[in-house]
């Protein structure tokens, strides 16, 4: 009787060592001085300030933040169309864009990826992308995990999670204790629909409007594939620029990252409870992408509203002193924004105007 081998029950140990050989360079163009090599060792070390005096950080009392997230069914889009690499981006950008809302820098990234089966180059596919998300984020991408597993996984399906952490002084912590009223609301914009609400999306896209992966929308001027791959914008670039600048003066009273869920709900979780957020409801552009989704499925205002950030990818809560200085710095960094509403007293809640 023929022995039973490894290869024989779907995992091919040598497939797999070429796989883990196109990582490396791929992990290595995002490190900083403070990431500590440790080549072939079981975990990725990082310190938390620099050895060099000119750039040290001298943290006093630091904080770490830590999130964790994944692409949920966007992922099936990356199947469709055989383009693996954006998808890494949108994993970064969600893990990311959450533990900003804190005011905290990224530090380091780490990915969980789980196939059927091995492929090298979809493996390479998908941490490019993830290595390019991290550059956006200027955090290093430390370690990772791929799990085969042919039993669990059909051929050719893979799911990502992601795990990032990230540093803040306590005093410059942002936690939303401190809006007020007469802060200002700023939106900020979103370039698409970013990584939320693809189970809706691709009912209503491909089952409803019967419509393939590489039709063309002439109102959008893009294929299907190309509107919805769009990647996640990250947003911890631009946003460390105003937390550095205003490192003293805390100005920025509360981020709210636009994902499930919609702007009320995402604002609402950061507002202390004796404080209203009023949203203009059309104070932003609302992208048409959003336009094209709710026509296709005939989708009522209300649920766009819960699960889409139509166009509002990330809100900020500031003095209103400083409002028109942060939003000239979010232009400098090529984002667009708008104020969308104000605080005033209530009960911790965020509704339309």
């Amino acid at each position: 009787m023929a022995k039973a081998t490894y290869k024989d029950a779907g995992v091919d140990l040598e497939v797999y060592a070429e796989s883990m050989a196109r990582l490396p360079k791929l992990m290595q163009r995002t490190y900083s001085p403070r990431v500590m090599r440790l080549d072939g060792g079981f975990a990725g070390l990082f310190q938390v300030d620099f050895d060099n005096g000119l750039f040290a950080r001298s943290y006093k009392n630091p904080v770490l933040v830590s999130g964790t997230d994944g692409v949920g069914t966007k992922l099936k889009l990356a199947q469709m169309t055989g383009k693996h690499d954006t998808v890494g981006i949108d994993l970064v950008a969600m893990c990311v864009n959450d533990i900003i809302c804190c005011g905290a820098e990224p530090l380091f990234f780490l990915d969980y990826v789980a196939m059927s089966h091995d492929d090298p180059e979809q493996l390479e596919q998908i941490v490019q992308g993830i290595s390019d998300g991290c550059v956006d984020a200027d955090c290093a991408l430390l370690a990772g995990e791929t799990a085969i597993m042919p039993d669990l996984y059909q051929p050719g399906d893979y799911d990502l999670a992601g795990f990032c952490v990230g540093i803040v002084e306590k005093d410059q912590l942002i936690d939303g204790k401190t809006i007020a009223t007469d802060d200002v609301v700023i939106g900020v914009e979103s370039n698409g629909v970013h990584s939320n609400g693809f189970s809706l999306v691709r009912k209503v896209v491909f089952e409803i409007a019967g419509l393939s992966i590489d039709d063309h929308v002439e109102s959008l001027g893009m294929t299907v594939g190309e509107v919805l791959q769009r990647p996640t914008k990250i947003y911890a670039r631009a946003l460390q620029k105003i937390l550095t600048h205003y490192k003293v003066k805390n100005v920025v009273h509360g981020i709210a990252h636009i994902t499930g869920g919609g702007l009320l709900e995402n604002l609402q979780r950061i507002l202390p409870a004796n404080v209203t957020a009023t949203i203009q409801r059309d104070s932003w552009d609302v992208l048409p992408v959003f336009d094209w989704i709710r026509d296709l499925g005939e989708i009522e205002e209300d649920e766009m509203d819960r699960v889409f950030n139509r166009g509002c990818g990330l809100v900020l809560v500031v003095s209103p002193y400083y409002a028109g200085k942060i939003q000239k710095m979010l232009a400098d960094s090529d984002l667009k924004s708008w104020v969308i509403g104000s605080i005033q007293a209530g009960e911790g809640k965020a509704v339309w105007q």
